[in-house]
């Protein structure tokens, strides 16, 4: 166990602006089976084995499962799809089952593959390679192989859940979808308070309030770099500043271009709609 240098990141839910509705439905899946080990072991129910954390860019998916295996106290391997690649023949397989590995030794454990679809790309696509095929094949097995899978949950993030290959998301894999969509006015506002609580914001109810009407439809992370170019603006201004302005964060808009559009919406919701049929 001395190998394994695993831990729990220090993030809580309160950590996450909004984003109730996922909360619940992480909280459901992957702390019932902990807190209610002896009524699943009872009615003979096998825990879920993954989830895919689906959304546009900067809307808190990475920081989403972070809290998850913080708040549930569960250990925490987190990998990001293109790292998994080698250009030696083998080792990306290799990679995959020492995750999986590590995962079982230290359960219970999340698994945490960011940009998933890096490496799950559809089979049947002409334009994955030899090697994507073969660690997306290592991977299935690791989920459904000889050794089983216990005490260990998978969370797939990715922006473009199209393009994953549909054996990963049939029933005992990663069976369940979360849409963790743009933040509301409310989760804007928790966001804003959370990121000025050392700013002094003069009448700081109201402008907060005021600052959730102005960004609508800006991601978590577009939020957050607002705040931060406003402070960086009061600075420049004066370099023993104790207060943020307003004019701070007029100025800051400037130079913020929002990346969600209409478009990539209703591409979620296109895929939404589609597994909601099937």
């Amino acid at each position: 166990m001395k190998e394994l240098v695993l831990e729990v990141p220090k993030v809580s839910w309160d950590d996450i602006g909004g984003q109730e509705d996922v909360k619940e439905q992480l909280k459901e899946m992957v702390e019932l089976p902990i807190t209610a080990a002896e009524s699943f072991r009872r009615l003979g129910i096998s825990a879920p084995k993954g989830l895919l954390l689906y959304g546009p860019p900067g809307c808190s998916k990475t920081l989403t499962a972070k809290a998850l295996a913080s708040e549930s106290g569960l250990n925490f391997l987190a990998i990001k799809g293109p790292e998994i690649f080698n250009k030696y023949v083998g080792e990306s397989e290799k990679t995959i089952r020492e995750i999986f590995h590590k995962a079982r030794m230290s359960a219970p454990s999340i698994i945490f593959i960011d940009e998933i679809d890096a490496i799950a790309t559809n089979r049947d696509d002409d334009g994955s390679g030899h090697v994507s095929k073969q660690v997306l094949n290592t991977m299935l097995n690791e989920m459904d192989g000889v050794e089983e899978l216990k005490g260990v949950v998978i969370i797939g993030a990715t922006n473009r859940p199209d393009v994953i290959d549909p054996a990963l998301l049939r029933p005992g894999r990663l069976d369940t979808r979360v849409y963790v969509s743009p933040p509301d006015k409310e989760a804007r506002y928790q966001i804003f308070e959370k990121n000025t609580k050392n700013y002094n914001l003069q009448n700081k109810e109201s402008f907060l309030t005021k600052l959730s009407d102005m960004t609508d439809g800006f991601s978590g992370s577009e939020c957050v770099f607002l705040c931060r170019k406003a402070g960086v603006n009061a600075v420049k201004e004066e370099r023993d500043c104790k207060i943020v302005k307003e004019e701070h964060f007029l100025e800051a808009f400037k130079g913020i271009q929002k990346n969600i559009t209409p478009e990539m919406l209703e591409y979620y919701r296109d895929f939404e709609s589609k597994y909601a049929v099937a």
